[in-house]
């Protein structure tokens, strides 16, 4: 740190924000997890960590919400590369699958049985790899995050967090619900998250925003059950239009959850000129400064920010880097507010 310019030149190391930081130094270590095998509609956010870290070195540090934010210790760990490589070998198995479904093919049938099982066995072993990864982390007294990746990908992290702190709570920004059981056979896909955090990692609460994009097997779901709260897209537009402020939703949100918290960010809770190029953009959706303020009220409510994964940014659709931009923001901000969070 010593011969380090916050104001200079950001030059390429590997890390997020091209900090010189190492493994044993760091507060937080993120976790690149380059998979998107379930995606329904459009791949591609398999490149989004390494497509977020390359955008990352051209930021500025200088962060007015938390002082000295360029001393922050933070490390990313080296991509990995068999999960690089079985990822590229499933997808399009994935692809084939799915097409046999939308053809009105039937996930028992044998002509993809196999293949089913092998992506769902897959999947487990993802989980297992972030989950022991996650474990390991915490045990060095440090805080994980995960950068994906679809969002299938942070389960193992969210179980690992719930064995650590029983009463976690889960913040939950996205267009979609992700209570989708086994969606399109994949035991383990990116719209079955949430169902599968409820029912593997057991956390306290699941306070959902955003929310616009959804089935009524969802709807079911979020009625029944207790533990979820979902602040509807539109609901929450309503309520601004009627003269409720923003600063009271957020104040609203944040009360519902626990005092030990998760966040997990799905880069297409944004509104979609923010992230175009991600694998199911939904019209609506937060803007960057609201997602932001809504970040910064539970940073400082006095709950403790455990862990957090930011996923489904997708590079590949266009030549430009909007979205891997627009990520390593967002990325920026919750590792900043994390830490700062934690100091005390």
């Amino acid at each position: 740190m010593s011969n380090f310019d916050p104001n200079g030149v950001g030059v390429a190391n590997g890390n997020f924000l091209a900090l010189p930081c190492e493994a044993e130094e760091a507060q937080l270590i993120l976790i690149p997890v380059t998979w998107d095998v379930t995606t329904s509609y459009r791949p591609g956010t398999s490149d989004g960590p390494q497509a977020i870290i390359d955008a990352s070195v051209q930021l500025d540090l200088y962060d007015v919400d938390v002082p000295e934010a360029w001393n922050l210790k933070i490390y990313t760990q080296p991509i990995d590369s068999s999960i690089f490589e079985l990822n590229k070998s499933l997808r399009p198995i994935a692809e084939t699958i799915i097409d046999f479904l939308a053809n009105g093919g039937d996930n028992d049938d044998p002509a993809i049985k196999d293949q089913l099982a092998r992506i769902n066995q897959s999947s487990i072993l993802l989980n297992d790899f972030v989950e022991s990864n996650a474990s390991t982390i915490l045990a060095q007294g440090k805080i994980p995050a995960l950068v994906g990746g679809d969002h299938s990908t942070p389960l193992g992290l969210i179980k690992a967090l719930c064995k650590q702190y029983p009463d976690l709570g889960i913040l939950h920004i996205d267009a979609h619900a992700d209570l989708r059981e086994a969606y399109e056979g994949f035991t383990y896909s990116h719209a079955s998250i949430m169902y599968n955090v409820l029912k593997e990692a057991n956390p306290s609460k699941l306070v959902q925003v955003g929310i616009r994009d959804y089935c009524q097997a969802e709807v079911d779901l979020i009625n029944a059950n207790d533990k979820i709260s979902t602040y509807f897209d539109a609901a929450l537009s309503a309520r601004e239009f009627e003269g409720d402020t923003w600063s009271s939703i957020c104040d609203q949100i944040v009360a519902e959850l626990p005092s030990d918290v998760y966040i997990s960010f799905d880069i297409d809770g944004l509104s979609p000129d923010l992230c175009p190029n991600t694998g199911t953009p939904v019209p609506g959706g937060l803007s960057f400064r609201k997602a932001e303020y809504l970040l910064k009220k539970l940073a400082f409510s006095g709950k403790k920010i455990r862990g957090f994964d930011l996923n489904e940014v997708s590079p590949n659709q266009i030549e430009d880097e909007w979205d891997a931009n627009v990520g390593a923001r967002i990325l920026q901000k919750m590792c900043n507010l994390t830490l700062l969070n934690n100091q005390n």
